[in-house]
């Protein structure tokens, strides 16, 4: 895996570890009647249902994999200083779009608690990787997969 940092809040270091707490427990105990239920119907070489109870084994315990590795490598992300004179991870962020009379409020998280429908959006995409650094009042361009997106940065909370 990789050993680049994860940013993470507080609430979001929490929800991964109850998930973990969640697979680990009842998510391996509900993959194990599945796959023994499916033993039972005899013949596993033929069974669909043993075919998928072993890949939902995997999936499980390859998201176990990938929230351990996550946590292992958390820096938590600070959002009650968010503020400050220059975007970071853990800034609320108030930007105008050009072209556009609405703002929009982001605030800059890590990759895994991304959630753009809820105002949330990862460092690393395109418009937060752009907004880093800069200033309120300052222009910034972002490169995004559906073209070139012009914002001005209004306020940093």
């Amino acid at each position: 895996m990789t050993d680049k940092p994860a940013y993470l809040t507080r609430d979001g270091r929490a929800k991964l570890e109850a998930e973990l707490q969640e697979l680990t427990t009842d998510g391996r105990r509900q993959v194990a009647e599945r796959i023994n239920a499916a033993k039972e119907l005899g013949d596993i070489s033929e069974s669909g249902e043993y075919e998928d109870a072993k890949n939902s084994q995997a999936h499980l315990e390859g998201r176990i994999r990938e929230i351990k590795s996550l946590l292992s490598r958390a820096e938590m992300i600070d959002e009650e200083n968010g503020g400050g004179s220059e975007v970071r991870v853990g800034s609320k962020v108030t930007v105008r779009i050009e072209g556009e009379d609405d703002e929009e409020t982001w605030s800059i998280v890590g990759s895994a608690e991304a959630s753009p429908s809820d105002g949330r959006i990862s460092n690393e995409s395109p418009i937060g990787a752009a907004l880093l650094g800069k200033r309120a009042r300052q222009k910034v361009v972002a490169q995004t997969p559906s073209g070139v997106l012009k914002l001005t940065v209004l306020k940093i909370q």
